[in-house]
Order: structure tokens, then sequence, then C-alpha cells
């Protein structure tokens, strides 16, 4: 029995996800790093027993009515936990924010500066005070009532509407107009409303033109369809819309990815007339604050916003005083972090990762919480070196201020600052799970099996063998790019080389590559002549080399437990077509569709295929049990009699990959896939493990693996933004002889990366900055690695020349 003021987290028998029994004394107030190759067991060790009890223990102090409202998560599979104080967690979000989301929504430093206009702000004579919402323009009261307080709105027109006048309506002169069926039928209500569809475009009354196209009459006729290929075609009612009304609500409503971005081609983006972007109703913009309006302090950089705040609140009233302040303690610990170059209004989705990880950090950090554990996945995922630097200070101040901060981590400076240290693993999956090593970092020498330690000392590592940089085949060269902070740039991408983008956090990286670049090379490879890419840059040459894009990111490869990785990467078409050539499927008729757990047919209709079930507990979080019916299986009785080499379809689901490979051997389709995910090093994974359980990393490897068992034709390019987030070293290793294999058999690799190892072995460099946001969007160097290395001027540059000397 330990003393209640025990000084320790004490866990025993953790049994969660590949955990074997673990038991583990952790102290608190220190900085606990949790460190092991990918799928060893550090998370579900850190976050899926340690948080998620100590929040299930929260939920159980709240009231029966109250904690039905909130959403929890079942108990961890674990024995017993001592000496744990309540937990906050900051976990990487994958989901990409929305377009309202900002930096004052993420930071909730919009929700103070409302109030300052609201409390202390100078409203025009007479006017009624109004509510902090008033200023807000995601809400009814705030958003300008014209572009429902977005800021901009989509118009179209003439040009971008009929691109080539001398067609005919019949020829497809509307070239927003839907392809097939639905194109076929406003044509002939066209032509059954009186309208010559047969006569070129740019021969059709003015008035006739405008009508087609821009109307809001929805008129409804009676189509008398010609008879076509002998079938009798009956009339029917037609509704008319017009090609303007068409894009506009294909764009705001439709489902699919394909059709809205083909109605943005046909769109264009303005500031709004009624708000002039500035997303709010008009009294709202007739109050203001040291004679500016809440629009324009929310769009200077942080540091400005802070300048203008204390010269403003230093003799004001005393309510003006207490929110400034408020308003300086919560910006200053942002730009501590490095962003003071952000503004309130700058959207979300413009964000890099690592600037976004740093702002829900930073409000943490203000929160100011006393006695807590603080349980962090991955905080230097996305920074540069010399952002973490940064980082490890807050990290510091947390636990100075009397807290325990614990940190699923990868990044080796990070893990030697560490007071203490938890290796899991030795490797991934069934051969993880055990805790080699807790105590202070130094320890983990004493540990040969650890796959961290050599990276750790970097003991007795050989002198790697120094490869002559390749020779560029050719150049991709982008002249004039315009696009977010990217000011005027012209940057030359080599081909036949590994290329690596540097530069600090916001300073125009994924900017360049993923959205300039990548827009670019996508637009020629759909024959357009002014999509994404080539929008944001004055000219592009040296396309003509290039024969295929490839984009790996690291989004999910599915939203629902019904995505896996067998169905992502196809091996799953090929398992069910195995199942339906047995003897036994033959004789009872059973096709591939038979063994999918999607459809109805095969699958155990009681679970609908999913393998469990909800089971509601009223005052208790709803739990999760397997089906009364397949046990888990997600199969009906009939379907489970069929095996292939003695397994049935949901014991082949249940193999690992590395199991699977055994198991397939001499099956070409099947070998071909499982060959590549143990070659990107995901062994490990389960064939039918759910999307939902994997990282963003093992996503991106199993897209990259996918790409990878296609057979290549032509020269490709490979786009990949910060592919060693969440990689141990030991998977970086893994991961960049297959992204060096590529380049060796002829393709072109571009990575933004923060990881210097990666950036030593490569090829070229491109550094951008010199700082982030307006103090970045610059090429600051540009060279072989050794060549960056000694730029001045280049903050990557002497993080750079460190790694190379090692």
């Amino acid at each position: 029995m330990h003393s209640p003021h025990d000084p320790y987290v004490r866990v025993r028998g953790a049994r969660e996800h590949n955990l074997q029994d673990v038991h583990v004394d952790i102290p608190r107030d220190t900085l606990t790093v949790f460190t092991g190759v990918s799928g060893s067991g550090k998370s579900s060790l850190a976050f899926g027993t340690i948080y998620a009890e100590a929040q299930r223990r929260y939920f159980e102090s709240v009231a029966p009515y109250a904690r039905r409202l909130i959403h929890q998560v079942g108990a961890p599979a674990v024995g017993e936990i001592t000496g744990l104080p309540p937990a906050v967690s900051l976990e990487q979000r994958r989901s990409a924010p929305g377009a309202r989301s900002s930096v004052g929504t993420v930071t909730t430093l919009s929700n103070s500066l409302r109030m300052l206009y609201s409390r202390a702000g100078d409203y025009p004579a007479g006017a009624e005070r109004l509510d902090s919402d008033a200023f807000s323009p995601n809400t009814a009261a705030g958003a300008c009532p014209e572009c429902h307080g977005l800021g901009r709105i989509h118009r179209t027109d003439e040009e971008l509407l009929v691109p080539d006048p001398s067609r005919s309506i019949r020829d497809g002169a509307i070239a927003a107009w839907p392809g097939a069926w639905q194109g076929k039928n406003l044509r002939d209500v066209l032509d059954a409303l009186g309208y010559d569809v047969d006569r070129p475009w740019r021969e059709l009354d003015a008035k006739d033109r405008e009508w087609i196209l821009f109307t809001d009459e929805q008129p409804v006729v009676t189509v008398h369809p010609v008879r076509d290929a002998g079938r009798i075609q009956r009339p029917y009612q037609g509704t008319y819309m017009s090609a303007r009304r068409y894009v506009l609500h294909t764009f705001a409503d439709t489902k699919s990815r394909t059709l809205r971005a083909k109605a943005e081609r046909f769109l264009t983006s303005v500031p709004c007339p009624a708000c002039g972007g500035s997303r709010l109703r008009p009294e709202a913009m007739a109050v203001t604050f040291a004679g500016r309006t809440i629009a324009e302090l929310a769009a200077l950089p942080l540091s400005d916003l802070a300048n203008a705040l204390s010269a403003a609140g230093a003799g004001g009233e005393e309510t003006a005083r207490v929110l400034t302040g408020d308003l300086l303690a919560r910006i200053g610990t942002v730009t501590e972090l490095g962003l003071g170059y952000l503004s309130l209004d700058r959207t979300a989705p413009t964000l890099s990762s690592g600037e976004l990880q740093r702002l829900r950090l930073a409000t943490q950090l203000r929160s100011g919480l006393f006695g807590v554990v603080y349980v962090l996945d991955e905080p230097s995922a996305g920074l540069h070196p010399a952002d973490t630097e940064s980082l490890l200070a807050v990290l510091g101040r947390l636990k100075e201020a009397g807290n325990s901060v614990f940190v699923v981590e990868h990044q080796m400076d990070v893990v030697r600052r560490a007071d203490w240290l938890v290796d899991v693993g030795p490797l991934a999956g069934e051969h993880g799970g055990r805790v080699l090593h807790s105590g202070p970092p130094e320890g983990l020498a004493e540990v040969p099996e650890s796959a961290t330690r050599r990276f750790l000392f970097r003991e007795g590592d050989e002198p790697s063998a120094v490869r002559e940089p390749r020779r560029p085949s050719g150049w991709l060269r982008l002249s004039g790019v315009e696009r977010h902070n990217v000011r005027g740039v012209d940057a030359a991408f080599p081909l036949g080389v590994f290329t690596a983008v540097t530069g600090v956090s916001g300073s125009g990286k994924s900017t360049l590559v993923g959205q300039v670049l990548a827009g670019v090379l996508a637009d020629r490879q759909s024959g357009e002549e002014a999509g994404a890419g080539v929008q944001y840059c004055a000219s592009a040459t040296g396309l003509e080399a290039v024969d295929r894009l490839v984009q790996v990111d690291q989004k999910p490869i599915g939203r629902t437990p019904r995505s896996n990785l067998a169905t992502y990467t196809g091996l799953f078409d090929t398992v069910r077509k195995l199942f339906a050539r047995t003897r036994t499927a033959r004789e009872r008729g059973y096709t591939a569709g038979r063994f999918s757990f999607n459809v109805s047919g095969g699958r155990c209709e009681t679970c609908q295929g999913e393998g469990f079930v909800s089971v509601e507990l009223l005052f208790l979080p709803s739990t999760y049990a397997p089906c009364p019916d397949c046990h888990g299986a997600r199969y009906n009785p009939e379907t489970l009699d069929i095996t292939l080499r003695g397994l049935t379809i949901a014991q082949v689901l249940d193999l690992t990959v590395e199991s699977a490979a055994s198991f397939f051997a001499g099956t070409p389709a099947a070998e071909r896939a499982l060959t590549t995910l143990l070659d990107v090093g995901l062994g490990y994974l389960r064939l039918g493990q759910p999307a939902t359980e994997l990282s963003g990393g093992e996503a991106q490897r199993i897209k990259l693996a996918s790409e990878l068992q296609r057979t290549r034709r032509g020269h490709t390019l490979y786009l990949l933004d910060e592919p060693t987030t969440g990689l141990h070293p030991a998977d970086v290793e893994v991961l960049m002889r297959q992204l060096h294999g590529l380049v060796d058999a002829g393709s072109t690799v571009v990575v933004v990366e923060h990881d210097m190892a990666v950036v030593a072995g490569a090829d070229q460099v491109i550094d951008l900055g010199p700082g982030g946001g307006d103090r970045g969007g610059r090429i600051v160097a540009t060279g072989t690695p050794e060549e960056v290395a000694r730029a001045a001027g280049s903050r990557t540059a002497p993080y750079l020349a460190k790694a190379l000397r090692r």
C-alpha cells in the first residue's frame, strides 16, 4: 500500500493494445519522455492508459446526469494506477481545421478582444452598446449577411462559364454544366423554351446569353425528347437551372470532392462588397478602440497588436486596463513560442501543423493549472530545430509551475533534456509492448536491446560513407510565386535527385511545395490552363519532363473503422477473390462480394459487419462489446465455413503483415502489396486494423507503400510534407532507404523536412526564411547540404552543420 504522498505514478498490469502486462513507476513533477519505435506501445501507455484512467476518474466525480452529456472513453485495460493526479491531454489533431477557425479562435484571444470592444469600445453617438457576440463573424448576431461571415463571396462570369464561344450550346459551349443526362436535360429544356441551341454562342443575342447563364428563374416546361437509338422516350416535365445557379449550388451543397473541384474552376473568390472582407455587420464595424476597428486590430501581427494595446490601455479607464492587461498576458505566451508574426484573423487551414501545436500549447500555458499531469503527443512535430528551443523552455515552465509533464516524443534533443525516460519496445506490435527502461536518460546506455539507445548516445556509430550528391537531370523552375507569405519568389527544383525544403515553421515551405509546385503539376496533368497552381506563379518551365505527380501526406486513410489497411491497399480485393475461388465457395455460388463485411450477404447482420455492438449504460459511458452472434468475427457462420489453407476470412484479417507475407507466399498480387508494407516498416500492423487506430506517420507510410506497388511508367515526382513526423529515428532510416531507392530508380523526390539527419543526406537543399510569416517567404540559401550549412543568415545552417559533423 503506497502512501497518499507517494511521489510516483505507479502503473500495474497495463494491457492496453499491445502492452504486455506492464508495471512501471514514473516520478511526478518531472519532464518524463516516452520513447520507442512507431507501434511499440508508448502512446498506449501514456495516452491509452495513464491519461485515459485520469479522465475516467474525473468523470466519476461528475454528477451522473451531466456525465451523460460528455463524450467519455471506456476504462483502460490496466490492473491499478496509484498516485495519479488530474491530467490534461494535448494530442495532435490530424483533422483539418475549418475555414472559420483562426488564430484567434484556437487561442481564445478573439473572445477577449470582442469583450474589449463590447465593454470599452468607442461607440458612435446614440448607438446601442453591443454584446460581444456582435463582434464575432461566427455568430448570427455578428456575421455579415451578404457573405455569412466568411469575408469573401464567389462570383462567376461569361468567360469562365463559356471558354469557347465558337461552340453551340448543343456542342458543349457552357462548360460549367454537368455531363451525361443532366447536361442533355438542360439543353433539351432550353430548346423547349425556344432558344437556339445549335448556333455558335457568340452569335446569340446578348440578352439571351445573359438569361441563359445568370437567371434566377427556374421555369418548368414539357420536354419531348428526340428518339435515341430506337428507344421510345416519353415527354417529361423539365426544370431549367442557369449555369451560375448550378455552379453555386454544386459548390455549396455537393458531398463529392470531384464535383466541388470542378465547380470551383468556374468561380472566382472576391472580397465581400458589403463588408469589404471584414466579415462583420456595419454596426460592429462602427465601434473603435484606439482609433481602430476590431477587424483592423485582428489583422495586425500579434507583436504589433501587443504594442497597440499597451499604448491604448495605459491611460484608459479601469475596464480597458483590465481587459488589455489580460490580452497582453495571453499574447505574451504566444509570442514567447515564436509566433508573434501571426495575426488573429489568420485562418487555421493556412497554418502549419507546428504552428497549430504551439498555439494550443500557449493556451495551456496561460491556464495556470497546478499539480496536474500534462500528457503531450510529440509537441516537436512539425518544428524546426530553432523552434524546438522555445518549446523546451515552455515545457520547463509548465514543470516549474508544479506540474508533471509526460511527453511522447521522437526528437532526440527533447529526449536528452528529460528528467526521466520511459523506453518502450523493443520493436513494434506484438514484438513490443514492454518497458525496457524507466529511469534517468543516461541509464538507457545499459539497455542493449533498445532501438532508441544508439540515436540518443551515438555510441560506436560508424561514420557513414560519404555519398556523392546526384547530378540533376533537369530543372523545374517557378518564377514570380505569389501565395500567402511567399512573395515574388523564383524557385528551381532539380529533377532526378532528392531535394529537402527547409526553414522555420511558417516560413512558406508547405505553401511553395504543397500548394504552388503541386498545383502547377496537377494543372498540367489534368490539362487545366489556369488551375490552383498556375494562378499563384507567373510562369513555370520544365513541366514536360514530369510524367506523373504523387503527393503523400499524413491525412487519415479513412475516417471510420470500416476502412483498414487491407481495403486501402487493395489487398482485400485479392484476398476475397482467393476465398471465392475455393472449392466450397464455388459449390455454394459465393462470389468475392460475399466476403466483404461492408455489404449484406456474408457479413453478420447483428453488428452490420462491425464486429462489436454498442452497449448503452445510461449514467456510465457507452461501452463496446464483441457482437453476441459473431463474437467479433464480422461474418455470419455460412461465410466462416469457407477456409483458405485452414484460415477463415476473419482469421486472415487478424494476421499481421509479417505473418500474412508468409501465408500468401506464392500469390503475386498479395505478395507485392505485403512486400512494400514490410519495406516501409509496417510489418507489425494487422491487415484488418481500422484506419482510426493508425497514426499520421503510419497512414503516410501506407500511402507510400500503395504507390510503391504500382508499376512505374515515366518520370514520377514524389512530394512529401514532413514524412518523418511521428517516426522514431530507426523508422526514419527505413523510410529514407525507400525514398532514396525511388530516386535511384529514376524518380524525383521533394520533401518538406525539419529532421536535419534527413536534410544532411539530401542531394539539394532549398532553405526558406529567414523567419516565419511576413519575416519569411524568401529563399535564403540553396545548394548541396554542405553549401547551405555555410550560408550566412540561414537559421537552418548551424543545425545542418551539426548534423553533417555527426
